[in-house]
């Protein structure tokens, strides 16, 4: 089956939205989500908000659903694509990010994404993309050997070329250019995805998705009680300030909601809610920071 099923992809999203804000919630002892449902401004739609804040174990959390449609693809959807330039289109997903509290738990991000762009007399173009990606702030080799043979079992039933090819498109995509590092440890992260037809393309989305909490929870887990103190909670707000800076420069996604036209209060929730720049800083010789630097923000072979 080749043509496209939007109300699938929907019902599914909005499921997957539910789950993972369950299962956050599950590791979480004083925050709540509140949940936000908000109208699209520039055109037809609108979305599902989720944000956890303040709490124990998760200092920031957003689950954003949204269903959004408009006239003409943005710039940054077009710029790889340009005989798109004109179409009308649809995109529905979800997006993610969770900052925990404790700088031993590393910061996650995901998103799910499917996209439809529409032309009068012409066949819809579709396609899937997302994938998923871990920014630790204090480096465990085990935590990203676990997220990676996770992203790996999710690729597996779609062929043994799949999680190379997407693992180092993201390793890839997530790079600060002016910092020469990479955002994090990597993950997944794929674009255009329709080879194969309709089903075989929703059936690797639910896969990514699926696979989102059965990597990233155990690690929660393992770290969240950790001792810290001021030292690793500085290091861990000066880490942030590379995620801001990832998220409003190069970030594609952050791009096409502003462009578009989005809820700024959905789209910037991917920020964390506190993050600190240091002038010219540089690890300590020896220390844990120095080795997150030296092994881990860079690509890696992890598997």
């Amino acid at each position: 089956m080749n043509t496209p099923d939007l109300a699938a992809v929907k019902a599914y999203l909005l499921d997957l939205q539910d789950r993972i804000c369950a299962a956050l919630a599950t590791e979480e002892p004083e925050a709540r989500f509140q949940e936000d449902n908000w109208t699209y401004a520039s055109g037809l739609g609108g979305g599902r908000t989720r944000v956890m804040a303040g709490g124990r174990t998760f200092e920031q959390a957003g689950v954003n659903f949204s269903h959004v449609s408009g006239q003409t693809l943005p710039p940054s959807a077009t710029a790889h694509r340009p005989e798109l330039a004109g179409r009308g289109f649809q995109a529905v997903g979800v997006s993610l990010v969770v900052h925990p509290l404790n700088p031993y738990v590393p910061t996650s991000h995901a998103n799910v994404r499917f996209f439809i762009a529409e032309k009068e007399g012409e066949a819809p173009v579709w396609w899937f993309g997302g994938g998923f990606d871990l920014t630790p702030y204090y480096p465990f080799e085990e935590d990203a050997v676990h997220w990676h043979k996770t992203a790996r079992t999710a690729c597996e039933p779609f062929g043994p070329e799949v999680y190379p090819r997407f693992k180092r498109w993201c390793d890839e995509y997530f790079f600060l250019k002016h910092r020469n590092e990479t955002r994090g440890v990597g993950g997944l992260f794929f674009d255009d995805v329709n080879a194969g037809g309709f089903e075989r393309s929703f059936a690797f989305l639910r896969s990514v998705g699926d696979h989102y909490l059965p990597a990233y929870l155990p690690i929660v887990r393992e770290r969240k009680t950790t001792p810290y103190g001021a030292r690793e909670r500085e290091f861990q707000l000066y880490r942030r300030g590379r995620y801001v800076e990832f998220n409003l420069v190069y970030d594609r996604g952050t791009l096409f909601g502003l462009q578009s036209g989005g809820r700024t209060e959905s789209i910037l929730m991917s920020l964390p809610p506190v993050a600190h720049w240091r002038y010219d800083w540089k690890p300590e010789a020896g220390g844990p920071e120095e080795a997150l630097y030296r092994d881990f923000l860079r690509p890696r072979e992890w598997l």
